[in-house]
């Protein structure tokens, strides 16, 4: 059997802000939307949908691999000013990380949502 991830539902309170930030960090194509999703695709056609939520939600741990485009989205985080880290305990504050043979940083999505991008695959 070979499993593929398909797509993952984002809770945001503003779920067209928060695809439109995931569209331009991470140059990714817009989408149709329905319903209450507000839709866009990464690589390997994985479908996010960002969506308000009935309740409150705890902040969720999203990593993106980006191999040879992780210098243009992190020159957008340099551009923009969102504050980013070199770990996840954002104890490295305005840094990369070259850890697993790869850059890496971490920041947050407008609703809070601890993003990691990163260039290689830890296994």
């Amino acid at each position: 059997m070979t499993a593929r991830f398909n797509h993952t539902i984002i809770a945001f309170h503003e779920p067209e802000a928060m695809a439109e930030f995931y569209t331009d960090l991470l140059e990714v194509e817009e989408v149709e939307s329905w319903g209450v999703f507000t839709n866009i695709r990464i690589g390997d056609g994985v479908l996010l949908q960002f969506a308000t939520p009935p309740i409150e939600f705890p902040p969720q741990h999203y990593a993106y691999r980006l191999d040879d485009d992780f210098d243009r989205a992190y020159a957008k985080i340099i551009e923009r000013g969102p504050e980013h880290w070199a770990d996840p305990r954002r104890a490295l504050p305005g840094a990369i990380n070259h850890d697993h043979g790869g850059r890496g940083v971490y920041l947050l999505d407008p609703s809070g949502h601890y993003l990691e991008l990163l260039t290689g695959a830890y296994v």
